[in-house]
């Protein structure tokens, strides 16, 4: 629970920081920093329910094929990837400035989250490191990309 509060926390903070910066630079005022921070949180929520849809999809998928374990990682991989893709997008064509720099913002917040999330879920990341960061990297990539193509 503490640690699910810090952080929520946290990435509250990263947005509201993220915000006043780009903000700042582009000469607006405090509705332009909250709007931005409306956006993220958009973008963050449907990146979630295409994931959840995706993953539902997957295990319809998995129930009716049963693959082997090598390919079920890379499915879940490639949702993920999408699913911050997607986030990425929406949230570069929703601020429309800095557009790889948010949908990079999207990616790191979209992976945090999944770590938080599994977690919570199994009181610890049972993952080898090179896993993790090879996830963080295709989360950070594919919303990094999906801002550039705004």
């Amino acid at each position: 629970m503490a640690g699910e509060v810090y952080t929520n926390f946290s990435i509250g903070i990263f947005l509201q920081r993220a915000a006043y910066i780009n903000n700042r630079q582009e000469g607006g005022d405090f509705m332009t920093a909250r709007t931005n921070i409306w956006i993220m949180l958009r973008s963050l929520i449907i990146s979630y329910v295409i994931t959840g849809v995706l993953l539902l999809f997957a295990a319809l998928l998995l129930y009716r094929l049963e693959p082997q374990q090598s390919m079920v990682s890379v499915g879940i991989l490639v949702i993920y990837v999408l699913s911050s893709f997607f986030g990425g997008l929406l949230a570069g064509k929703g601020i429309r400035s800095r557009k790889f720099l948010w949908g990079l913002a999207t990616g790191a917040l979209y992976f945090l989250m999944l770590l938080a999330a599994s977690w919570i879920s199994g009181g610890q990341v049972e993952a080898p490191a090179s896993q993790i960061i090879t996830t963080m990297l295709l989360c950070l990539g594919g919303g990094m990309l999906g801002g550039m193509l705004a």
